[in-house]
């Protein structure tokens, strides 16, 4: 299984669901992602994820099809 670590900048302190496979590059647009999502192939913290926009903070850790796991950490 392939490892991203995705950092959050500061202000930010949580990432949308859908950004976040775009900002790590397994997509092109918001809407690709959207898709990824759509199709139950991507967990959080080991949990289905369903909404598309939902809230990904620090500490986190999304899976997409059992192929790539992202774990998220605050900047610093």
């Amino acid at each position: 299984m392939e490892h991203i670590d995705f950092a959050l900048e500061p202000p930010h302190d949580y990432v949308e669901l859908n950004q976040l496979l775009k900002l790590v590059g397994l997509c092109d647009s918001g809407g690709a992602g959207k898709a990824i999502v759509a199709a139950g192939v991507v967990t959080v913290d080991g949990t289905l994820e369903l909404r598309k926009t939902c809230k990904i903070h620090a500490g986190q850790r999304v899976v997409v099809d059992d192929e790539v796991a992202i774990l998220v950490h605050a900047a610093g």
